[in-house]
């Protein structure tokens, strides 16, 4: 999680793993994630933690995660700021965030990035074009409106389980996907 807006993207997907048998959350939370968790949800990065299997600091570059042999399904940003993104399309592994995503990448390794800041100017949109070359995928957290949801709770849990529905993970009755007209 980082610094961009949509701290409830993070928190919901932790909060349905938690209750998968068979899936392990590794959390990291930038700094500026933890200001916007505390803004958006009124909630502590110690709350946040006990939703995740294990939590890791930001700077703990020697982390399990940090490195390929630590085998894993992938990882999603949920939210990325438009600062973290242009770390991962660089290589540029300044903290765990960005370390660990160039580790799933050069593993070929699943990673979803939910970039929340708009309007996108042209170093946004080609950081987002460099991840895709890379395997990446980029998934703003856009509503789908042929759901006619009319709630927000119904809309973030539609693209949480999207997102989460590209890993496998069973998100059965969380959103209704798309079935022709």
């Amino acid at each position: 999680m980082t610094g961009a807006t949509g701290a409830i993207y993070g928190v919901r997907m932790l909060q349905i793993l938690q209750v998968q048998k068979d899936w392990e959350t590794h959390l990291v939370i930038s700094s500026a994630g933890v200001l916007n968790l505390k803004h958006e949800l009124a909630m502590q990065r110690s709350e946040l933690s006990e939703l995740a299997d294990v939590a890791h600091g930001i700077n703990d570059i020697a982390a399990s995660i940090s490195s390929g042999s630590f085998k894993t399904e992938g990882m999603i940003i949920a939210p990325c700021s438009m600062k973290t993104l242009a770390a991962v399309a660089h290589g540029f592994g300044n903290n765990l965030i960005s370390r660990a995503a160039d580790v799933i990448l050069k593993e070929r390794r699943r990673l979803v990035v939910m970039p929340r800041e708009t309007p996108l100017n042209l170093a946004h949109i080609r950081n987002m074009a460099s991840v895709t070359e890379m395997g990446g995928i980029i998934f703003p957290p856009m509503p789908a409106f042929y759901s006619q949801s009319d709630s927000l709770t119904a809309m973030i849990n539609e693209s949480v389980g999207r997102v989460l529905d590209m890993f496998g993970v069973n998100v059965e009755g969380l959103y209704t996907p798309w079935a022709g007209l």
